[in-house]
């Protein structure tokens, strides 16, 4: 059995064929998977994906990318959306200057609002970090000294110091199709020293699908070609992999049930 630890499956690219998306995922040995709120706005919808089976979680939150639609978001907020049954975690939230689609302030005031909220709740805070080491180091270090709240860098991409100084923190990580890209030699790497009892599968469709289908719109029963490709990484068998992976998002998201 294996988890899909971040999928996006209520959005239009999974509107016309979703049924038949999740039969597949069950097919496939995709025994849990968590749907992401990347804007608060389409929560309902997160959840009604959610609602669809009872393996099937959710998460309340607002992508840094869109932390200029949520200017006034509060911890309370959050807060109160999380009591929601299906949701086990708060986010996706962190920091992206990539693409500069929100301010840099916007973006810290909506993450801390979001650390606030997990460390409330305890539910595990789902950070995406790009292009921002220093200030995600820096703002989550501040946070910590105040109140302790478990964490996992999803998709992670970035450098080896932050990923070095997390996983001191005993923060998790999850890996995505990246790993099986015929260049990315360096996630690789960084795969390779993330902690093994604190690394999760993802897919993070429908984005980022793995080889051998690449540049086709990703779905859930691909996190096979994910595992594999952190098995081969890891030097585990693909059934290692799989019980490794399923135990540790179990660990990180206590409030979800086996």
């Amino acid at each position: 059995m294996l988890v899909d630890s971040h999928v996006n499956l209520h959005g239009e690219k999974f509107a016309d064929d979703l049924d038949d998306v999740i039969a597949r995922a069950g097919e496939a040995d995709i025994g849990y998977m968590l749907n992401i709120c990347c804007n608060i706005k389409d929560f309902d919808a997160v959840i009604e994906v959610a609602e669809r089976g009872a393996n099937i979680f959710a998460s309340v939150g607002t992508h840094p990318h869109d932390a200029k639609d949520n200017p006034d978001i509060t911890p309370d907020q959050l807060i109160e959306m999380a009591q929601h049954p299906k949701v086990i975690g708060i986010g996706e939230t962190g920091f992206d200057f990539h693409y500069g689609y929100s301010s840099q302030e916007a973006q810290i005031t909506n993450f801390k609002a979001h650390i606030i909220a997990s460390q409330e709740t305890q539910l595990p805070l789902i950070i995406h970090t790009r292009e921002a080491d220093e200030l995600m180091m820096e703002t989550l270090k501040q946070a910590l000294d105040h109140k302790h709240f478990p964490a996992e860098l999803h998709c992670y991409t970035s450098g080896p110091e932050l990923a070095e100084w997390a996983s001191d923190q005993d923060f998790y990580f999850s890996v995505s199709g990246i790993l099986t890209f015929k260049n990315a030699h360096d996630v690789r790497a960084l795969a390779r020293a993330m902690p093994d009892d604190r690394i999760m599968l993802e897919t993070d469709c429908p984005y980022l699908a793995p080889v051998p289908h690449r540049g086709r719109r990703n779905e859930p029963a691909f996190v096979r070609e994910v595992c594999q490709g952190l098995a081969d990484v890891k030097g585990w068998s693909f059934d290692e992999t799989a019980q490794r992976t399923t135990d540790a998002f179990f660990n990180l998201f206590q409030k979800a049930v086996r």
